[in-house]
């Protein structure tokens, strides 16, 4: 084993100390087909994807869905466990580098020259903000020297599909409503008046640019670069936060959607790191969580999915079945319905109503109530989705979850602060 690699390997080993291991005991649908195992989060893998992509292909699909950094992990030390991987693109340079994950061949993904320009050139309009960080499109292309980056070629590193902008939700019943990029800001994250009442995502590539963008827009720190923090920014940095922890400001460090929504549903935190779906079921259960279009811009996040590197053949297939199936148009419209979008969302939009698509994309009034994926109420007649349109959110990217140069010594310091 090459250096790099066994490097690249121990960082992971260590982070799973603090990440646990997969506990969720895997949804089967046994039958004597062919059978794809997929790894990856609650995001993604839901039982109803699993139940429609097996109707529609015929194939039987293994979900192993956990906590992000549990599943980086386990991808990097054990790319047979896996055939298909989903997380976020934070995780690519971490799985080439490890050697888990394999090229994906574009000309077998049937509907790719629809995909939009947001992983091929970085904005999906001139004026937009491509972000700090690793911005997808960095990461797609993989050159022959075997580096990635944003020249085109024939072979890709992900699947670009599912993706949004990340931030924070904050509780009305507690926190007074803000105005989406006029007031709303990371700082409050870190507002003492919430003290005791914070909940930050336990993953070190991305809990950390939120706690980031909070400090710096507290007036705190300045970063030179908020994508590639240096050492010297990390140690002044943790120091700040190790400072609001031993005053008690955060109430704990959820590591899987459910759990985040399990933190606001049971007031242990009124404000925290918050992905879509969290803050879809919370509102559908009648707890007002607002989704914050922060003044600072937020944190974006792109869906990959990859190849494992020890596939076989006959199993190779089927997972390039699954991939164009995700491309077909209704996976795309289950997903807008917890606040996500594709990446080539002309498909999908014949499988959502008019009401949906003028929501969820197009930023306007609900003229309807809007179910989410689960059939329940989440959006009223009346509702205006927080940061607006498709393209205004996204145009609006601060930072993508990223691994940045610094990344062992922030995994260092990330779990510094969460253990003591």
């Amino acid at each position: 084993m090459d250096e790099p690699k066994r490097a690249t390997l121990k960082k992971i080993a260590a982070l799973g100390i603090s990440a646990g291991i997969i506990t969720h005991a895997p949804y089967v649908f046994a039958r004597k087909k062919t059978t794809l195992r997929v790894l990856g989060t609650h995001v993604t893998l839901q039982e109803a994807i699993r139940k429609q992509a097996m109707a529609d292909l015929g194939i039987d699909i293994v979900f192993q869905p956990a906590g992000s950094a549990a599943v980086l992990q386990k991808a990097s030390m054990a790319p047979g466990s896996f055939d298909l991987y989903e997380q976020w693109s934070n995780s690519i340079n971490v799985l080439w580098n490890a050697g888990s994950i394999q090229a994906i061949d574009k000309k077998r993904i049937h509907n790719f020259s629809e995909i939009n320009a947001l992983t091929k050139t970085g904005k999906l309009t001139p004026d937009a903000s491509i972000g700090a960080g690793d911005a997808p499109y960095k990461l797609l292309n993989i050159q022959d020297d075997g580096t990635l980056n944003s020249n085109e070629t024939d072979f890709i590193s992900y699947l670009p599909y599912v993706h949004n902008v990340d931030s924070f939700g904050y509780n009305t019943a507690h926190i007074p409503l803000g105005t989406a990029y006029e007031s709303e800001s990371w700082a409050w994250l870190l507002d003492e008046k919430h003290r005791g009442k914070v909940a930050i995502v336990n993953a070190p590539s991305i809990g950390i640019f939120d706690l980031a963008l909070a400090a710096q827009s507290k007036g705190l720190i300045k970063f030179n670069n908020i994508g590639a923090m240096t050492r010297q920014e990390l140690d002044q940095l943790f120091s700040i936060l190790l400072n609001y922890k031993k005053q008690g400001h955060f109430s704990g460090y959820w590591n899987s959607v459910p759990e985040s929504v399990d933190f606001m549903r049971n007031d242990r935190a009124i404000i925290e790191s918050m992905f879509s779906p969290a803050v879809e079921s919370l509102n559908s259960q009648g707890i007002n969580v607002r989704f914050a279009a922060p003044k600072e811009g937020y944190r974006g996040w792109h869906g990959v999915m990859c190849l494992s590197s020890q596939v076989n053949e006959n199993t190779k297939s089927a997972a390039y079945e699954y991939m164009n199936w995700w491309l077909s148009g209704w996976p795309g419209a289950f997903i807008a319905r917890q606040g996500y979008y594709i990446s080539n969302p002309e498909r999908s939009k014949p499988f959502l109503s008019d009401a949906e698509w003028q929501y969820w994309y197009q930023g306007q009034q609900a003229i309807e109530p809007l179910l989410n994926p689960q059939g329940k109420i989440s959006v009223k007649t009346g509702a205006m989705r927080s940061g607006g349109s498709y393209l205004k959110r996204l145009s609006n990217v601060a930072v993508w979850n990223t691994v940045m140069p610094t990344y062992d010594y922030s995994l260092q310091k990330w779990y510094e602060l969460i253990s003591r």
